[in-house]
């Protein structure tokens, strides 16, 4: 499957960058030594995009194709379905430029997250008990209020705009050879792989899920978009379906994702544990695959200047602390 025509670019990524200036963090690089020797690498470098104001990397497509729409468009408000993170940066980056912004969200979506939205003066509109129901309504939503709606992944200006993260790699951390991608829609893998193999080819890019619900690899494997079960993880993040009509970031992953690999729930719990206990991190449950994955011992394809995007820490206090004062 080639991606449609209209599929961003590398170039798309550049003037994505500069829609959004003064609108997200420029987020740093984070050294971990304690991982490095764990995956015997020479470095590896920790990407920390749950700094972002909203809490995680989604602001960066979110506000950029919330900007990229007509502007009769945003004046009559915009939609969209989430896991959670898309929807609370949509909120954040419709609040800073006055735009109306509806939310809808699953039943698999966590409390706190589902109260973050709200706080930023969202309307929530709860839908069905998995994101396939969410982005159902949403598009109903969007037909019968006149919505904008913006998708959670699969569209080149939120794809384009998660690749600005991949720019900031690039200047940097000019010397990584293996990139550690959270894989769920895939939107982020696809503009951070766009924009840093532009550049360096030879990086290789993991994408990583976590064992339950993991739709974008059980649709790799199946050569073709396939529906998947949406299941309870602590990677919740990275729940829901990739849309069997998907359009752009199912071809963008098969074309730049060199591997793809699940991790356990135990796996994602003890890297949350180890994140917060040696590196002070509060992160979500997807946020902490990358690290996750390097605590098996190796770095896959044989890289030694390993980065790992954190892309969040949108994750409930109560359960977070819970986990952390676990034993492994």
């Amino acid at each position: 499957m080639a991606a449609e025509a209209g599929a961003p670019t590398p170039a798309d990524i550049y003037r994505a960058r500069a829609r959004i200036a003064g609108r997200v963090a420029r987020t740093p690089l984070l050294s971990s030594p304690r991982l490095a020797r764990a995956c015997g690498a020479d470095s590896v470098s920790l990407k920390l995009e749950m700094l972002q104001p909203s809490g995680a990397f989604k602001l960066r497509g979110a506000t950029h194709a919330l900007l990229a729409l007509a502007p009769e468009t945003r004046a009559r408000g915009v939609v969209t379905a989430s896991t959670g993170n898309h929807g609370r940066a949509l909120a954040w980056a419709a609040r800073a430029e006055g735009v109306a912004c509806t939310v809808c969200l699953s039943a698999l979506v966590p409390a706190n997250k589902v109260a973050a939205v709200r706080e930023l003066g969202a309307e929530v509109v709860l839908a069905g008990d998995d994101q396939d129901a969410a982005v159902a309504e949403a598009l109903r939503l969007a037909e019968t209020r006149g919505l904008g709606y913006i998708p959670p992944f699969d569209h080149p200006d939120v794809i384009a705009g998660q690749g600005t993260l991949g720019l900031e790699l690039l200047e940097d951390a000019p010397d990584l050879d293996t990139l550690l991608v959270p894989l769920s829609g895939g939107g982020l893998l696809a503009g951070v792989a766009l924009a840093v193999k532009a550049v360096k080819p030879d990086v290789h890019v993991v994408g990583i899920s976590p064992q339950r619900g993991a739709a974008m690899i059980e649709s790799l494997r199946a050569g073709r978009p396939v529906e998947v079960a949406e299941e309870t993880t602590l990677a919740d993040s990275l729940g829901g379906g990739i849309g069997l009509d998907n359009r752009y970031s199912f071809a963008l992953v098969r074309a730049l994702a060199d591997t793809v690999v699940q991790v356990s729930e135990a796996e994602i719990a003890a890297a949350m544990r180890e994140l917060h206990r040696h590196e002070r991190l509060v992160t979500e449950g997807a946020a902490a695959v990358g690290a996750a994955l390097l605590a098996r011992g190796e770095v896959p394809g044989g890289g030694r200047r390993a980065v790992v995007l954190v892309t969040g820490n949108n994750v409930d206090m109560d359960r977070f602390t819970r986990l952390i004062c676990e034993r492994d």
